[in-house]
Protein backbone atom coordinates (compact mmCIF):
# COMPACT_ATOMS: atom_id res chain seq x y z
CA UNK A 1 0.00 0.00 0.00
CA UNK A 2 2.90 2.33 0.78
CA UNK A 3 4.32 1.83 -2.73
CA UNK A 4 1.02 2.80 -4.38
CA UNK A 5 0.77 5.87 -2.18
CA UNK A 6 4.35 6.85 -3.05
CA UNK A 7 3.74 6.37 -6.79
CA UNK A 8 0.52 8.39 -6.65
CA UNK A 9 2.12 11.22 -4.66
CA UNK A 10 5.08 11.24 -7.04
CA UNK A 11 2.78 11.48 -10.07
CA UNK A 12 0.71 14.14 -8.33
CA UNK A 13 3.81 16.21 -7.57
CA UNK A 14 5.13 15.89 -11.11
CA UNK A 15 1.76 17.00 -12.52
CA UNK A 16 2.73 20.58 -11.60
CA UNK A 17 4.88 20.61 -14.74
CA UNK A 18 1.69 21.07 -16.79
CA UNK A 19 2.06 24.73 -15.75
CA UNK A 20 4.97 24.94 -18.20
CA UNK A 21 2.41 25.15 -21.03
CA UNK A 22 0.97 28.32 -19.47
CA UNK A 23 4.44 29.72 -18.83
CA UNK A 24 5.57 29.17 -22.42
CA UNK A 25 2.30 30.46 -23.89
CA UNK A 26 2.47 33.57 -21.69
CA UNK A 27 6.08 34.22 -22.68
CA UNK A 28 5.33 33.85 -26.39
CA UNK A 29 2.30 36.12 -26.00
CA UNK A 30 4.40 38.68 -24.09
CA UNK A 31 7.03 38.69 -26.83
CA UNK A 32 4.29 39.08 -29.44
CA UNK A 33 2.82 42.06 -27.57
CA UNK A 34 6.27 43.67 -27.17
CA UNK A 35 6.83 43.18 -30.91
CA UNK A 36 3.44 44.65 -31.85
CA UNK A 37 3.82 47.66 -29.56
CA UNK A 38 7.33 48.32 -30.87
CA UNK A 39 6.17 48.14 -34.50
CA UNK A 40 3.27 50.48 -33.64
CA UNK A 41 5.74 52.91 -32.05
CA UNK A 42 8.01 52.78 -35.09
CA UNK A 43 5.18 53.52 -37.52
CA UNK A 44 3.76 56.25 -35.33
CA UNK A 45 7.15 57.98 -35.27
CA UNK A 46 7.57 57.66 -39.05
CA UNK A 47 4.12 59.22 -39.61
CA UNK A 48 5.11 62.26 -37.56
CA UNK A 49 7.67 63.38 -40.13
CA UNK A 50 5.23 65.82 -41.69
CA UNK A 51 4.15 67.32 -38.36
CA UNK A 52 6.71 70.14 -38.57
CA UNK A 53 5.82 70.99 -42.15
CA UNK A 54 4.88 74.67 -42.58
CA UNK A 55 2.36 73.59 -45.24
CA UNK A 56 0.29 71.76 -42.61
CA UNK A 57 -2.71 73.77 -41.46
CA UNK A 58 -3.42 74.31 -37.77
CA UNK A 59 -6.51 72.08 -37.97
CA UNK A 60 -4.57 69.29 -39.68
CA UNK A 61 -1.77 69.63 -37.10
CA UNK A 62 -4.30 69.40 -34.24
CA UNK A 63 -5.90 66.34 -35.84
CA UNK A 64 -2.47 64.71 -36.26
CA UNK A 65 -1.65 65.53 -32.64
CA UNK A 66 -4.89 63.93 -31.43
CA UNK A 67 -4.31 60.80 -33.49
CA UNK A 68 -0.68 60.61 -32.34
CA UNK A 69 -1.58 60.92 -28.66
CA UNK A 70 -4.16 58.16 -29.11
CA UNK A 71 -1.50 55.97 -30.74
CA UNK A 72 0.94 56.65 -27.89
CA UNK A 73 -1.72 55.55 -25.39
CA UNK A 74 -2.34 52.38 -27.41
CA UNK A 75 1.41 51.69 -27.47
CA UNK A 76 1.64 52.12 -23.70
CA UNK A 77 -1.33 49.79 -23.35
CA UNK A 78 0.43 47.17 -25.48
CA UNK A 79 3.61 47.37 -23.42
CA UNK A 80 1.63 47.14 -20.17
CA UNK A 81 -0.21 44.06 -21.41
CA UNK A 82 3.09 42.48 -22.44
CA UNK A 83 4.41 43.23 -18.95
CA UNK A 84 1.39 41.52 -17.37
CA UNK A 85 2.03 38.43 -19.46
CA UNK A 86 5.72 38.43 -18.56
CA UNK A 87 5.07 38.82 -14.82
CA UNK A 88 2.42 36.08 -15.05
CA UNK A 89 4.84 33.68 -16.77
CA UNK A 90 7.66 34.34 -14.31
CA UNK A 91 5.32 34.10 -11.34
CA UNK A 92 3.79 30.80 -12.42
CA UNK A 93 7.23 29.35 -13.02
CA UNK A 94 8.51 30.44 -9.62
CA UNK A 95 5.42 29.24 -7.78
CA UNK A 96 4.97 25.84 -9.41
CA UNK A 97 8.28 24.78 -10.92
CA UNK A 98 11.35 26.32 -9.30
CA UNK A 99 12.76 29.62 -8.04
CA UNK A 100 14.63 31.47 -10.76
CA UNK A 101 18.16 31.33 -9.34
CA UNK A 102 19.56 33.83 -11.82
CA UNK A 103 17.00 36.43 -10.75
CA UNK A 104 17.52 35.80 -7.04
CA UNK A 105 21.29 36.24 -7.35
CA UNK A 106 21.07 39.29 -9.61
CA UNK A 107 21.45 42.80 -8.25
CA UNK A 108 19.36 44.12 -11.13
CA UNK A 109 16.38 41.85 -10.48
CA UNK A 110 13.53 43.94 -9.19
CA UNK A 111 11.08 42.85 -6.54
CA UNK A 112 8.41 42.86 -9.22
CA UNK A 113 9.88 39.75 -10.80
CA UNK A 114 10.46 37.79 -7.59
CA UNK A 115 7.23 36.03 -6.68
CA UNK A 116 7.00 34.20 -3.35
CA UNK A 117 3.30 33.39 -3.12
CA UNK A 118 0.09 33.40 -5.08
CA UNK A 119 -0.85 36.63 -3.28
CA UNK A 120 2.39 38.26 -4.52
CA UNK A 121 1.52 37.28 -8.08
CA UNK A 122 -2.07 38.47 -7.71
CA UNK A 123 -1.01 41.84 -6.25
CA UNK A 124 1.57 42.50 -8.92
CA UNK A 125 -0.82 41.59 -11.70
CA UNK A 126 -3.60 43.69 -10.15
CA UNK A 127 -1.35 46.77 -10.13
CA UNK A 128 -0.44 46.41 -13.79
CA UNK A 129 -4.04 45.66 -14.78
CA UNK A 130 -5.14 48.79 -12.90
CA UNK A 131 -2.60 50.76 -14.94
CA UNK A 132 -3.98 49.25 -18.15
CA UNK A 133 -7.50 50.30 -17.14
CA UNK A 134 -6.28 53.83 -16.39
CA UNK A 135 -4.58 54.02 -19.79
CA UNK A 136 -7.77 52.75 -21.49
CA UNK A 137 -9.81 55.38 -19.63
CA UNK A 138 -7.34 58.05 -20.75
CA UNK A 139 -7.60 56.79 -24.33
CA UNK A 140 -11.40 57.09 -24.28
CA UNK A 141 -11.29 60.45 -22.50
CA UNK A 142 -9.09 61.88 -25.26
CA UNK A 143 -11.55 60.94 -27.99
CA UNK A 144 -14.66 61.85 -25.99
CA UNK A 145 -16.81 64.68 -27.33
CA UNK A 146 -18.22 66.95 -24.63
CA UNK A 147 -21.66 67.95 -25.84
CA UNK A 148 -23.30 68.64 -22.48
CA UNK A 149 -22.19 69.55 -18.96
CA UNK A 150 -23.24 66.06 -17.94
CA UNK A 151 -20.44 64.67 -20.13
CA UNK A 152 -17.93 66.69 -18.11
CA UNK A 153 -19.52 65.39 -14.92
CA UNK A 154 -19.10 61.80 -16.16
CA UNK A 155 -15.45 62.49 -16.97
CA UNK A 156 -14.79 64.04 -13.55
CA UNK A 157 -16.59 61.10 -11.87
CA UNK A 158 -14.36 58.68 -13.75
CA UNK A 159 -11.26 60.60 -12.71
CA UNK A 160 -12.45 60.57 -9.09
CA UNK A 161 -13.02 56.82 -9.25
CA UNK A 162 -9.54 56.30 -10.69
CA UNK A 163 -8.10 58.37 -7.84
CA UNK A 164 -10.06 56.29 -5.34
CA UNK A 165 -8.84 53.04 -6.92
CA UNK A 166 -5.22 54.22 -6.74
CA UNK A 167 -5.67 55.36 -3.15
CA UNK A 168 -7.21 52.04 -2.11
CA UNK A 169 -4.52 50.09 -3.92
CA UNK A 170 -1.76 52.01 -2.13
CA UNK A 171 -3.59 51.84 1.20
CA UNK A 172 -3.93 48.07 0.85
CA UNK A 173 -0.26 47.79 -0.04
CA UNK A 174 0.89 49.80 2.99
CA UNK A 175 -1.52 47.83 5.23
CA UNK A 176 -0.04 44.55 3.95
CA UNK A 177 3.50 45.83 4.51
CA UNK A 178 2.58 46.94 8.02
CA UNK A 179 1.05 43.51 8.76
CA UNK A 180 4.23 41.73 7.58
CA UNK A 181 6.35 43.79 9.97
CA UNK A 182 4.43 42.50 12.99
Amino acid sequence: MKTIEHLFESALWKSRFVVLFAVIASLVSAFAMFYMATIDAFYMITHLGGYASPELSADARNALRGVSVTHVVEIIDGYLLATVLLIFALGLYELFISPIDVAMNSATASNVLLINSLDDLKNRLAKVILMILIVKFFEHAISMKFATPLDLLYLSGGIALIGLALYLSHAGESHAAHSKEK
